[in-house]
């Protein structure tokens, strides 16, 4: 569990780090095309590994290492999100940015080479970004969990674009694996629970019929 919690602490302060460089960078910097993608590349297979170890724990109930490392899908959706939105601090401090009005204009909502699927990515990796922490769970209660599904969201809208806009065949196949995946995840967990209730009820009219006589 220690080390579990240490390299929880290297992703926290990995997040926090990219948050407070990268927009440098990305501004001021020469940042090219192609490293611009790299770190793209990265965020997103964050994410996919986010969205899978769930599932595969629930799939693989008997292995103890990845209910652990369900503990890790914190740090690793930080980091994910720190850079989309990293990015987005990058086009919003260069000099004269148009980008913060560029927002309510028809063109940043077009599905024309699949720019919204991107923005939804930016919005939702805001959201979750920021209501990431024990404060957020305190204030928000049974709303905070509602607001973290839409890591759904940030996912496959990251993965259509990167996908189609893109042509990234790594995007298509996570999209592939996590679909599966979760959908197995949540046909085994109702096939639990039925047997958990069916033997609870079991139990109930045994000690009913038992009490009778």
């Amino acid at each position: 569990m220690k080390i579990i919690n240490i390299i929880q602490n290297f992703f926290l302060a990995s997040a926090l780090t990219i948050l407070a460089l990268l927009p440098l960078w990305s501004a001021f910097g020469n940042i090219s095309p192609a490293m611009q993608g790299v770190w793209y590349f990265v965020s997103f297979l964050a994410v996919t590994l986010v969205m899978l170890v769930r599932p595969l724990a629930d799939i693989f109930i008997n292995q103890k290492w990845l209910r652990k490392l369900v503990i890790l899908r914190k740090g690793v959706g930080l980091l994910s999100a720190s850079i989309v939105i990293a990015f987005v601090i990058g086009k919003l401090i260069i000099p004269d940015s148009s980008y913060l009005s560029s927002v309510f204009t028809k063109q940043y909502w077009s599905f024309r080479n699949y720019t919204i699927f991107a923005h939804l990515g930016d919005i939702t990796g805001f959201i979750l970004l920021v209501t990431s922490n024990n404060l957020s769970m305190v204030l928000m209660k049974k709303n905070w969990k509602r607001i973290q599904k839409l890591a759904y969201v940030y996912f496959y809208a990251g993965g259509i674009y990167e996908a189609r806009a893109l042509d990234s065949k790594f995007a298509i196949i996570s999209m592939v694996a996590v679909t599966i995946t979760v959908l197995i995840a949540f046909l085994l967990n109702r096939h639990r629970q039925d047997g958990q209730q069916q033997t609870a009820k079991y139990i109930t009219i045994n000690n009913l019929n038992a009490g009778n006589n």
